[in-house]
């Protein structure tokens, strides 16, 4: 099962597909971009792909709403991650060494508090992913540069720890997507979170109208998000987290909803996964179709 990614092995998006498919056997589609990994799904060089959504210090990957919704994916599954960031170099280098540090946006944004006791003259670039910086400081033999990744890389590339769990909280978690073509088969195990967008009229309350309707059928909203509509100034669609413990009523909720706002549009059911269990993903959408 080809599986794309943004980022290389040892990534955290590798452990991700780790933790949903620990006994599959997966081939990497190594991408550069998340962008990158969702023109894969679509052409079917990947079967499917894992991206981040969101982060508990960084909060939403806005991006990554845009990317699934206008790709017409469908999420299969979910999986979180503790993230503990390591500052990390060759061998001969120490702390005081380092003028340098190199990581993925989103994971130097983990890292701020951190990154504001250096120097002024201190430089932090942002990179393609947290393993790839961290490969290129090995493989370039590059002195007095870091990089910020999870324990794992430092582990597979061979490089020396500076300093550990260096994210501004302690606590720190990465929620992951599966993401794929609508149409694959998963098992026959009853969804009890879904993942909505809808875009509201000019109405005044039709938001709280929308909200309102979820509750009054025993919906529990666990996530609310707005991003602009592309193309349409000062205008927002919402996407919305929601899990619930009958599916009719969720299904019930749908209909009401689609008669209260403008648009409507289900990118997920699929089951929670605050526990990371694997998952049971069944069938495998063969050549991208």
């Amino acid at each position: 099962m080809k599986i794309a990614i943004q980022g290389i092995e040892g990534s955290f998006h590798d452990k991700a597909v780790q933790k949903l498919f620990p006994t599959r056997q997966i081939e990497l589609v190594k991408c550069d971009s998340f962008d990158v990994v969702t023109q894969n799904v679509k052409y079917g060089k990947a079967d499917f792909g894992v991206i981040a959504i969101e982060n508990t210090i960084a909060g939403s990957i806005l991006p990554n709403y845009h990317l699934v919704e206008a790709g017409d994916f469908e999420i299969f599954d979910e999986v979180f991650l503790n993230i503990q960031m390591f500052l990390m170099s060759l061998e001969s280098e120490s702390i005081i060494d380092i003028f340098e540090v190199h990581s993925h946006p989103v994971a130097l944004l983990q890292c701020k508090d951190y990154l504001r006791k250096f120097p002024p003259q201190f430089k932090v670039i942002e990179g393609n992913d947290t393993a790839s910086e961290a490969k290129r400081i090995k493989e370039y033999n590059l002195s007095g540069v870091a990089a910020i990744a999870g324990k794992q890389v430092a582990d597979r590339y061979g490089l020396k720890i500076l300093d550990s769990n260096i994210q501004d909280i302690k606590e720190n978690q990465t929620r992951f997507v599966l993401i794929g073509k609508k149409g694959a088969t998963l098992s026959e195990k009853t969804p009890n979170k879904a993942t909505l967008r809808f875009v509201l009229g000019s109405e005044v309350g039709t938001l709280s109208n929308a909200l309102q309707l979820l509750a009054g059928v025993d919906i529990n909203l666990t996530k609310i998000q707005s991003l602009p509509v592309l193309g349409s100034p000062w205008k927002y669609a919402f996407f919305v987290d929601v899990i619930f413990d009958n599916i009719n009523n969720f299904y019930n909720a749908i209909e009401q909803l689609e008669n209260s706002v403008k648009e409507l549009k289900i990118l997920g059911t699929y089951t929670q996964n605050r526990e990371n269990v694997p998952s049971e993903l069944t069938n495998v959408l063969e050549d991208g179709r």
